[in-house]
């Protein structure tokens, strides 16, 4: 393997600076950065090669349809698939599990048939499978998972039987890591007649697959996780089992012949590839796969396992942090919550340093609610990453512990916070601040490091509401934390006063914000302040999260629509 300095000068996005800090990525398994090479392929297409691909005469649909065909001998070689006509081009994961459930699963399954998957999959592969289950009057049966994330083998084998039709679950947890026995799993399913989808998307970058040593019947996964672009996919399926499942989209390219007294379909993999291919997304999967290729596959994996047990240990060192997902056996990905911190605040912070992780629920919500969690940080390694990398990670979020939140603020800022805050149990009249003061208090800070500490510091004054009134009914949606949110309108003196909550501090921070601006208004003020305004002046929605800054929005909607109704 070479050089990983040599290595990441092949990642033009790794050179770049993030907040002032040098980038360190650790989200990828959401997706990986792109090699030069897969960048040049994409626009080397589109100089030299551009045309629609298969039907055309001409030279440079010859020149395209070529690459296209041996990109998809390029991904049948990665797979160890049998043949080409096996691999089938998708926009990614998500829609290969698609083409599965309502071409082979609405064709297949019928009432008292089971389809079997895991407490830990990724909504991808929950939702489709409940669809199906809907229209066919299938079961959908879920396989649990013991405390340290590790799948349950004996209630595996408890749950299938002869009523199990299909085993759809992931080779790879993309939320805490876990390496499923899928070997053993589809040599079990078989037993029973059972066939089984493995959804690798989290695997590809880091084992070498062989669909064939594993004799799985469909196997699916994401260009971009594996270094290529987004927008491809790839469906690998058994040659009997794609002859004989119906389409799934119909419309050019998958017909051998058309009238409009009926229609006659093509083969695989055309068949399953309507309408105008993503040729670019192809040549670039292959562009990826032939890049990843040069590296050996054990070093890859040597090298993220040392690393993973680096962030590992320093990351268990740190007091009042939980590591998320210990199973055994265990790819580059942790997960990990910390007391008295949320997760959002926690990937808030690190991004101020230029450290780059993924918080929330990861498209795992049903695998949270087994943990009794509502979302977790994930750092997340691939290839390019480095041992000076997950140490500066690990040293800012043990930071983060001992901080930090709970350094002097300024007086001005305190005395402009304090004046906003309501009594969240009594609903006494607050005194209501000038929102511009507080602006620019903020705006005297340098730089949004320490404007998101100074809110986190506002969101510390803010008065908690008791358990009392945390009630469902109060829970406000639309935003990535939990928040609640009452109110009391004064008929006397007709304003409206509100006491606003969440479980993530900086958001409680920005409810400060919203405070100072709306609280105890009149309905027509509320209605006609422009918080937008507001927060273009601290330039905030820039530096927010896109889901964030929504649930920011979400907060000030309902305070004005609830201004509207008291109008």
């Amino acid at each position: 393997m070479r050089e990983l300095t040599e290595l990441r000068a092949e990642f033009p996005i790794l050179q770049q600076r993030a907040n002032g800090y040098p980038l360190i990525y650790l989200d990828n398994a959401a997706t990986t950065q792109k090699p030069e090479c897969v960048i040049r392929a994409i626009s080397d297409y589109y100089r030299e090669a551009n045309a629609n691909v298969h039907r055309a005469s001409h030279f440079l649909s010859a020149r395209a349809t070529h690459a296209f065909e041996d990109a998809r001998d390029t991904v049948r070689r990665f797979l160890n698939a049998g043949h080409t006509d096996e691999i089938i081009w998708t926009r990614g994961a998500t829609e290969a599990i698609n083409l599965v459930a309502h071409s082979w699963g609405l064709s297949e399954l019928k009432a008292g048939d089971e389809v079997l998957i895991s407490a830990m999959e990724h909504h991808a592969n929950i939702v489709p499978w409940q669809q199906v289950c809907l229209l066919t009057g299938a079961r959908l049966n879920v396989i649990p998972i013991h405390p340290n994330g590790e799948l349950d083998m004996d209630a595996f084998r408890q749950r299938l039987g002869p009523q199990t039709r299909l085993v759809s679950l992931c080779q790879v947890s993309n939320a805490i890591g876990t390496v499923n026995p899928v070997l053993d799993i589809i040599r079990e399913a078989h037993t029973v007649g059972a066939r089984v989808l493995i959804d690798g998307s989290q695997a590809v970058a880091h084992y070498p697959v062989d669909v064939q040593a594993l004799n799985c019947d469909f196997y699916v996964f994401s260009g971009h996780k594996v270094y290529g672009p987004t927008g491809i996919g790839v469906l690998y399926g058994k040659r009997d089992l794609l002859q004989a499942m119906p389409p799934w989209q119909t419309g050019g390219e998958m017909i051998e012949r058309v009238s409009f007294e009926g229609t006659i379909f093509n083969t695989p993999p055309f068949r399953f590839e309507a309408g105008t291919p993503n040729v670019v997304g192809a040549l670039g999967l292959a562009a990826a796969i032939d890049f990843l290729n040069q590296y050996d596959h054990g070093q890859i994996q040597a090298n993220e396992q040392f690393l993973l047990a680096q962030a590992t240990e320093g990351l268990n060192a740190i007091p009042g942090l939980q590591v998320i997902g210990t199973a055994p056996q265990k790819t580059s990905v942790i997960s990990f919550v910390m007391e008295g911190l949320h997760n959002q605040d926690i990937g808030t912070l690190l991004d101020q340093q230029g450290i780059a992780v993924r918080t929330g629920h990861h498209c795992t919500m049903p695998l949270m609610s087994v943990l009794n969690l509502s979302g977790t940080v994930r750092a997340s390694i691939a290839l390019y990453n480095t041992e000076a990398e997950i140490q500066t990670f690990v040293d800012a979020v043990a930071a983060l512990q001992k901080d930090s939140l709970s350094f002097t603020i300024e007086p001005e800022l305190a005395a402009t916070a304090a004046a906003t805050i309501p009594d969240a149990f009594t609903y006494e009249s607050p005194q209501v601040a000038d929102t511009g003061n507080l602006i620019e208090a903020l705006q005297t800070l340098r730089g949004w490091q320490e404007r998101y500490r100074h809110i986190m510091l506002l969101g510390k004054k803010l008065p908690a509401l008791p358990d009392t009134m945390k009630l469902e009914e109060n829970r406000l949606h639309g935003c990535e934390s939990t928040v609640w949110l009452h109110h009391y309108y004064d008929e006397t003196t007709m304003r409206l006063y509100f006491a606003i909550d969440s479980d993530a501090r900086i958001v409680r921070g920005l409810i400060t914000l919203i405070l100072s601006a709306l609280n105890g208004r009149t309905p027509e003020t509320i209605e006609n302040v422009d918080m937008e305004v507001c927060f273009d002046q601290l330039g905030l929605m820039h530096h927010l999260s896109p889901s964030r800054g929504n649930g920011i929005r979400a907060i000030v909607k309902e305070i004005q629509l609830t201004a509207h109704r008291y109008r």
